[in-house]
């Protein structure tokens, strides 16, 4: 048996064909994992769990059927759907994960992330990430109109398209002091996260030995997952 990780799927109406390529997924890979590690940004966009998006409801039905089959899938929220709740977890069956998580992976302390926490040169971007993560601006956004929120999604993305053609490919990644940080908070060998879309396996120097992190692919051009077993960890291409 093997466990799968996946992230960065950015599932929206304008990617159907991804869609598709996740439902096979779900009906077919995944259906002979131990579980199923969903690592952020599954959706493009999650405007709350009472405003479903006509695509994804073959998609929360779908992880509905996995998980009742007897894989667990469980998600960590992403920078695009961080207002994922409870109501996701009943319809869908998942079991929504804190970022950073600690898991026992066939006897490897293993440290899971989304992945933007580690992008602490990107000022900007932190600064917006905590004012979207605040209680109070949640609280604000969850009283507005659906269309308030989707035209508050829709600015919010063509800004991030913007900001991110205009920063540099460093600022965007991870910094490797960041990461060493981590990797010693969390007293772990092993990080697997997604976000920066740059899949790769890194060595990182710890304490006079190596500690190994691995970067998930995003779901544009093509799906891919990591799976792990007893044996360790290997990328593998989907469609």
């Amino acid at each position: 048996m093997s466990t799968l990780f996946i992230s960065d799927l950015h599932l929206s109406a304008e990617r159907s064909q991804t869609i598709r390529l996740f439902l096979d997924f779900l009906a077919e890979e995944a259906q002979q994992a131990e579980a199923l590690y969903i690592l952020g940004d599954l959706f493009e966009a999650w405007l709350g769990d009472d405003l479903v998006l006509p695509e994804y409801p073959p998609v929360l039905a779908a992880l509905k059927t996995l998980n009742d089959s007897g894989v667990p899938v469980y998600v960590m929220r992403g920078n695009r759907d961080f207002l994922l709740d409870g109501e996701f977890e009943r319809v869908s069956g998942c079991q929504l994960i804190d970022d950073p998580q600690v898991i026992d992976l066939y006897g490897t302390p293993t440290l899971l992330m989304h992945g933007d926490l580690l992008c602490t040169d990107d000022h900007a971007y932190q600064k917006m990430r905590r004012q979207l993560r605040d209680p109070h601006w949640i609280a604000q956004f969850m009283a507005m109109d659906p269309e308030q929120r989707m035209a508050f999604a829709r600015e919010l993305r063509d800004r991030s398209r913007k900001e991110t053609g205009e920063k540099s490919e460093t600022i965007m990644d991870v910094n490797n002091d960041t990461v060493t940080a981590y990797l010693k908070e969390y007293q772990v060998l092993r990080l697997i996260h997604g976000h920066t879309h740059r899949p790769a396996s890194h060595s990182h120097p710890l304490d006079g030995t190596m500690a190994t992190r691995y970067v998930l692919t995003d779901w544009h051009e093509y799906g891919g997952m990591l799976r792990c077993d007893a044996d360790g960890c290997k990328a593998v291409r989907i469609g």
